[in-house]
């Protein structure tokens, strides 16, 4: 249960600083279909945090746990760095001719594939008794964030104060990962 606690708030907070909720907004105004680019955003993210999480799994065994928090730590810092810098407009996708489902699940599971969630849910996950609740909590996360931008559009979407809260973020979460990896190496 802690993995899908702790997944669900990172799943969160890793997208208001990310440009996949952007992307599933500017699908969602092209093709005015919010229903099927919402079921195609959570096809891909969860795929995507499966993955994740199969690879915490295959890993995490090799590992000893001080080596899986400093992992889990790194991820969080990293995480934190990317959700600080000011993110640029995703592309358009305005070439892609797939229809409004393939190209929303396409588009955003190349987005989402190997992003900082994705390395945060492997790190829940080589830490838990229940491994798949990392992808279930990153993907509910994911969503909680990727939904609304969805309904509201783009241009509200863009002008909401997202690089404030962008920075916000980063700092707790290179805090919480400087916290982890010194916890994990015994020096706090």
């Amino acid at each position: 249960m802690d993995a899908l606690m702790a997944a669900l708030v990172l799943g969160a907070l890793c997208q208001i600083g990310d440009r996949t909720p952007w992307l599933a907004a500017i699908l969602a105004d092209r093709y005015r279909a919010r229903g099927v680019v919402i079921a195609a955003a959570a096809l891909a993210l969860a795929a995507n945090y499966a993955l994740g999480a199969l690879g915490g799994i295959l890993i995490g065994p090799l590992l000893a746990p001080e080596a899986q928090g400093l992992l889990l730590g790194l991820a969080l810092v990293l995480a934190g760095i990317g959700t600080s810098w000011r993110d640029k407009a995703p592309e358009r996708l305005e070439g892609w001719r797939l229809g409004a489902a393939a190209t929303s699940f396409l588009g955003l599971a190349i987005m989402v594939l190997g992003d900082r969630m994705q390395f945060i849910a492997a790190g829940l996950a080589m830490r838990s008794p229940l491994p798949w609740l990392a992808a279930v909590g990153a993907t509910l996360g994911a969503l909680a964030v990727t939904v609304p931008a969805i309904v509201i559009g783009e241009a509200r979407w863009i002008a909401l104060p997202r690089r404030a809260t962008g920075i916000a973020i980063g700092a707790a979460l290179v805090l919480a990962g400087a916290f982890l990896m010194l916890r994990s190496i015994a020096l706090i």
